[in-house]
């Protein structure tokens, strides 16, 4: 078991360092990082993904590359625009609402991404549960037009009625995310009407093979998300998005451009918009590089071992 540490080149999720545990075993190599706001029953799944990809391995896919977006985090304009044009993708997905910030510099944001990408490309936001409903059907209508067109609006609000309800206000297609992954039950999003698309993260749904059940069992396109992984964690959610029957949209895959640096020398960077389908997770041959102080590395080591307790038998 390896813990590492890796900064990131801007703020995100509220946080500047991405941490995580590498664990080895006879399929290969599996990723388990766990925001450190959840609570050791929610990463449960977590861990559960990590074993499945070092112990067991991924179902065959059905494809051999998916199409990713490229991630916008809280930047200026120039900086998003940069981002955009130098990623090679023709889908961006924007974060907006953040705290420190108004929805005027999210317009601004938008419409840079927009120039960037040209009229043909698609443009995606990410409000990470940050809106009521009023607030959310506001902000939709001025950066759909910022954007000339949104392909999807991710989480607007934290609830599953609160989507419910922006998603009969607005003409803009609702995507669920924390509303499927942090869920109880990932598939009352689908039940309730509150969505138009899934945004399925592996790790949070406990491996491909669940992901994939969710994703059958929820009857929505989805999308498949990363959660600012390493290359070693990524791989697992470019197996689900492969074996995935069907995929309608370009898929949350191209999150690397956030971190500074990689545990892979084979690293999964998108070229042109596309990133291959592994077969296993890529050696982490530059651990040493981005290893953990011991103080970090006996935090994880101890979350391991409390999440190893809180697992089903």
């Amino acid at each position: 078991m390896f813990v590492y540490s890796i900064p990131m080149r801007n703020r995100f999720r509220g946080i500047t360092v991405r941490e995580g545990v590498l664990v080895e075993g006879p399929r290969g190599w599996g990723e388990f990082c766990a925001f450190l706001d959840y609570s050791d029953a929610e990463c449960v799944p977590w861990l559960a993904c990590a074993l499945e990809s070092a112990t067991e391995g991924w179902p065959a896919p059905v494809r051999d590359r998916v199409p990713v977006n490229c991630t916008v985090p809280v930047v200026s304009p120039e900086r998003a625009y940069r981002i955009v044009a130098e990623s090679g993708c023709s889908t961006a997905k924007v974060k907006v609402a953040d705290p420190g910030s108004a929805l005027s510099d999210d317009l601004d944001r938008v419409a840079a991404v927009r120039d960037a990408l040209g009229p043909s490309g698609a443009v995606r936001v990410d409000a990470n549960t940050a809106w009521d409903v009023d607030t959310a059907v506001r902000a939709i209508r001025e950066l759909d037009r910022a954007a000339g067109g949104l392909e999807y609006v991710e989480q607007p609000c934290p609830t599953i009625p609160e989507l419910a309800a922006v998603r009969r206000r607005v003409d803009v297609r609702i995507a669920a995310d924390e509303s499927i992954r942090r869920a109880e039950d990932p598939l009352a999003v689908a039940v309730a009407g509150a969505a138009d698309v899934a945004v399925i993260k592996v790790a949070p749904l406990g491996g491909v093979r669940r992901a994939l059940e969710v994703a059958e069992a929820c009857g929505l396109p989805c999308v498949v998300s990363s959660a600012v992984e390493t290359s070693v964690g990524m791989a697992a959610g470019l197996a689900l998005a492969g074996a995935l029957p069907e995929l309608d949209f370009a898929c949350g895959l191209g999150t690397l451009s956030l971190l500074d640096g990689d545990v892979a020398g084979a690293s999964l960077r998108p070229v042109d918009g596309w990133l291959p389908v592994p077969a296993r997770a890529p050696e982490p041959d530059r651990f040493a590089e981005f290893a953990a102080a011991p103080a970090t590395r006996l935090r994880w080591e101890q979350r391991v071992a409390r999440v190893t307790a809180a697992s089903p038998a």
